[in-house]
């Protein structure tokens, strides 16, 4: 004689559509599974929020990374300016030679753009991609909300059941007393 292994349960469980819903069923109606049920679900959703600590994150490290690209670049005006004051007080050759210093430094403000140019297309990226999340979180929220209210309908019509149960256990009983009562009246 055999005997049954989980693999053969699930097994019947994939054949079997009505049991399988009925299992669901029971394991639904009990607030204890349920609530295991909903937390284990919960555990692997993004809340609000962690996109809220994130988008907080994003907007620092891109005002921390404005702030330096600003002061880098009036450093570079800065320099700039000094330059073109000790340029006026030099000689021609001096001035062959910061006209080439000159010409470097427009080269990495050119860079410091486009490189600025580069952050502002990543920032604009990544307000995307968190406006994305914010809609798949909305969505999933609305999911959420819907299992709420398909439980809030088995919980009614569990509550229903229940109360039918009894009211059919009680005329049952009445029934069973009255029987008796008659019963115990025609033996007398």
């Amino acid at each position: 004689m055999s005997s049954l292994t989980a693999e053969d349960v699930v097994k019947l469980f994939e054949a079997d559509v009505r049991s399988r819903k009925r299992m669901a069923e029971l394991l639904v109606s009990e607030p204890d599974m349920r609530l295991a049920i909903i937390n284990a679900v919960l555990r692997d959703v993004a809340t609000k929020s962690d996109i809220e600590a994130l988008r907080r994150e994003f907007k620092s490290d891109i005002e921390a990374l404005r702030v330096a690209t600003k002061s880098d670049m009036e450093a570079l005006r800065r320099e700039l300016k000094s330059d073109i004051e000790a340029l006026k007080a030099t000689t021609k050759s001096d001035i062959e030679g910061l006209r080439r210093d000159v010409s470097e430094l427009r080269e990495r403000v050119s860079k410091l753009e486009g490189a600025f140019t580069q952050l502002v297309d990543r920032i604009g990226d990544l307000d995307k991609r968190i406006d994305s999340l914010d809609r798949r979180i909305d969505a999933l929220d609305k999911r959420i909300d819907s299992l709420d209210k398909r439980i809030d309908s088995l919980d009614k019509r569990i509550d229903y059941t229940t109360k039918v149960s009894w009211a059919l256990t009680i005329s049952v009983l009445a029934t069973l007393v009255v029987q008796f009562i008659l019963m115990f009246l025609r033996i007398h």
